[in-house]
């Protein structure tokens, strides 16, 4: 993956980190210190981790923040689910950020090969 397509994710996982922020804003207040936060903080490893990792001197550091940053994601695609179910989203909005999320995921994937083969 060149650098203009790292860009792009770091670009989609900030957006995507925006959206949960508004998706979550009126969550029910019991959930501010539970769901609201994880799912927040799930969102925003992504972005994090990509950022640290990109900046360590090592290919095998970076693999490593890419695998949290993936598991972060699976995070969020949980918790995504958790909230629809829990009727706190709607089917629409999880049916977006899912489909976001799956992207995500799939370029992270191919981030980490790419990676993982060249170091």
């Amino acid at each position: 993956m060149n650098f203009t397509e790292k860009k792009g994710l770091d670009q989609l996982s900030h957006e995507m980190t925006l959206e949960i922020y508004k998706l979550t804003k009126n969550f029910p207040k019991e959930e501010i210190y539970g769901l609201v936060s994880q799912l927040r903080r799930s969102a925003y490893s992504i972005p994090m981790n990509l950022v640290e990792g990109g900046a360590r001197k090592g290919k095998k550091e970076f693999a490593h923040f890419i695998s949290i940053a993936l598991g972060s994601c699976e995070e969020v695609r949980y918790q995504l689910l958790l909230s629809k179910d829990l009727e706190y989203i709607d089917k629409k909005d999880y049916e977006k950020a899912e489909n976001e999320y799956e992207r995500i995921k799939k370029m992270l994937s191919k981030l980490f090969s790419r990676v993982a083969e060249s170091g």
